[in-house]
């Protein structure tokens, strides 16, 4: 039953005027709650149950030494659901902390197969999997490294699929922290022009990454006692769902099932945002752990200590479930990147610098860029909504509610997000 509770918490000056959504029924209108329970099965968009999704892996880097503890991640692993005719091709990069195979990705990527698109699935800079065999750092959360990474995963996986299908024009796009990726990597593609993306869509993605992860590390203060009672918490959380499936005849964790907990539970925002706060937590000690037994960089496993394979790292765990993004910043990634990248530059400078602010004026520009958001979205601070209908006019498309992609399966959203790419 845990496993199943992993799975829900597994759960960023124009002319011209944007597109602000009057007329929209979507049917929770508590961000919070939307953000957790998603889209009700009566409002989705009518896609494939199934596409013929093929899961691959390819060594990225020849020369690299993986560490033993992380054997079964030496290779990166990513997805395609191919046409079995001439078609365009588009990229779907995760959000954070998620795999290929996402449900969200999943899909994402089933609308576009359903449109006619062949479908590439990638995993976020920020996936265990990615850091240990798709990052040249293995320290994510830098926008242009991740953006550069992500760029050359693309062209292997182009390498190898050029020469079983035949491609009309690219395409990308990507969700939350991958909305956010997707943005880098359109500018990066415009220097390299191996793709020459005809169209981008960034959903749901923060503005600046150190605003949005502070938001998400400030929501487990909901948690009674404070992030010091996460363990706690979390148990009591993983009780309470597994509860709630044994009386439920539900066999999957899913959108409608997770509604019925909510019925049953009635929770508060608070509750709520604790909940989000949690899955993100787990987000966070999984990077930071997999970056530091990478790097061996002694920010939560003592330096030099070796994983062997079947090693149980508890004291190690113990320590990095009670750090949050924030704590990732300016202990690791800070100090890292200021050492490594951009030395004498202060912890603002690299706040900035972490930003779609920092490539504003290239964004400002870029008509092949789109950007669908909710006025909503949990995981902005203050104000930063704002920042998309100002700097890209028309082409952003704001919903009135939807929390943090809680509407991404909505059928007025999945109508949308083809109709970009289709024109």
């Amino acid at each position: 039953m845990r496993q199943y509770a992993l799975s829900l918490l597994s759960l960023v000056f124009a002319v011209a005027v944007p597109t602000l959504v009057l007329a929209y029924d979507f049917p929770i209108d508590d961000p919070w709650l939307a953000t957790v329970v998603g889209t009700p099965s009566d409002y989705r968009a009518e896609v494939p149950e199934r596409i013929p999704l093929k899961q691959r892996s390819m060594k990225i880097f020849e020369d690299r030494e993986v560490p033993e503890y992380f054997w079964f991640d030496e290779e990166l692993r990513y997805g395609y659901a191919l046409q079995r005719k001439r078609a365009p091709l588009v990229f779907i990069i995760a959000g954070t902390g998620a795999g290929y195979n996402s449900a969200k990705n999943t899909n994402v990527a089933k609308a576009f197969y359903q449109a006619g698109f062949h479908t590439v699935l990638l995993p976020s800079p920020t996936f265990m999997n990615f850091i240990i065999a798709g990052s040249e750092t293995s320290v994510p959360g830098n926008a242009y490294k991740d953006a550069e990474d992500l760029y050359r995963v693309m062209e292997r996986i182009w390498d190898k699929l050029g020469k079983k299908i035949e491609v009309t024009d690219f395409y990308v796009t990507g969700y939350s922290l991958g909305g956010f990726n997707t943005a880098f990597v359109t500018m990066l593609d415009e220097e390299r022009q191996v793709f020459n993306f005809r169209k981008a869509l960034l959903i749901n993605p923060p503005v600046r990454l150190y605003n949005s992860i502070s938001q998400l590390d400030r929501m487990l203060q909901n948690i009674p006692g404070g992030s010091d009672n996460f363990a706690e918490f979390y148990n009591q959380l993983v009780e309470s769902f597994s509860e709630i499936y044994k009386r439920s005849d539900a066999v999957t964790l899913s959108e409608d099932f997770l509604y019925k907990v909510f019925e049953a539970l009635q929770p508060k925002d608070e509750e709520l945002a604790a909940l989000i706060g949690t899955s993100f937590r787990i987000s966070a000690a999984n990077l930071a752990f997999t970056s530091d037994v990478m790097l061996n960089y002694g920010y939560v496993k003592p330096k030099n200590r070796i994983y062997l394979k079947n090693s149980a790292p508890d004291y190690s765990q113990k320590v990095v479930n009670r750090l949050g993004f924030t704590d990732y910043f300016h202990a690791f990634f800070y100090p890292y990147y200021k050492q490594t990248e951009y030395p004498g530059m202060s912890r603002a400078e690299l706040i900035d610098k972490m930003s779609l602010t920092d490539i504003e004026e290239y964004l400002r520009g870029a008509e092949k860029i789109e950007v669908m958001h909710n006025q909503d979205d949990i995981i902005l601070a203050p104000g930063e909504i704002d920042f998309f209908p100002r700097v890209f006019g028309e082409r952003a498309k704001i919903y009135p509610v939807g929390g943090h992609c809680g509407n991404m399966e909505f059928r007025d959203n999945v109508a949308h997000m083809i109709s970009v790419f289709k024109e």
